[in-house]
């Protein structure tokens, strides 16, 4: 009788060393390693677009908009992971396993796929609630203009508030709202047309 393949567990350790030597993302959880897909076109235009929208309102001020360059744990669940933007207010703390991992993000951005949207929106959001800065957890959509803030309040809980077509999401732990209309803003579609002739 053949025996069932037996699951391979990972340190952290050994995963960082995979993940320094790998062209491709991983996220790590409870000894597993897992694969992160690549984005469409229209999921790296919208990470940029709102990076950089937060870049240009924040410029000045005491924080850090970092792309999904920039890896993430969870401390209090294992989750090592590459949100698409992060913000850090203040100065970055790191890991003490992992001197890339930040610990402290005050907002965590991600840009909605088809693929990702349920994770997203359930077990990895339930992560992200573990991290004690994290004040505002970000999704934007790619089908609409829409962007959904969930805003930690006091007492703990989180509430929604959303955004969509001429209006602005307020992000209330970094002092500013990303207008919906730049954020999905497309240059192309504001190119003069070509001349006929």
């Amino acid at each position: 009788m053949n025996e069932p393949a037996r699951k391979i567990i990972w340190t952290y350790a050994e995963y960082l060393d995979q993940e320094r030597a790998s062209p491709t993302k991983h996220e790590f959880l409870n000894g597993e390693i897992f694969a992160m897909a690549g984005g469409t076109p229209e999921h790296a235009r919208l990470c940029l677009s709102v990076g950089a929208e937060l870049r240009a309102h924040l410029r000045g001020r005491p924080c850090v908009v970092y792309s999904s360059d920039l890896r993430v744990r969870v401390q209090a669940t294992g989750l090592s992971t590459y949100p698409d933007v992060s913000v850090v207010w203040s100065r970055l703390e790191c890991d003490p396993e992992d001197a890339d991992a930040a610990l402290n993000p005050i907002v965590l951005i991600e840009v909605l796929s088809d693929s990702s949207e349920a994770y997203d929106r359930g077990q990895k959001f339930a992560h992200y609630r573990c991290i004690p800065s994290l004040r505002e957890y970000v999704l934007v959509s790619q089908h609409e203009p829409r962007i959904e803030v969930f805003h930690r309040n006091e007492d703990g809980s989180w509430t929604l508030r959303e955004a969509r077509a001429g209006e602005g999401a307020e992000l209330q732990a970094i002092g500013c709202t990303l207008s919906v209309d730049d954020v999905y803003r497309d240059p192309l579609a504001q190119a003069a047309p070509a001349a006929e002739g």
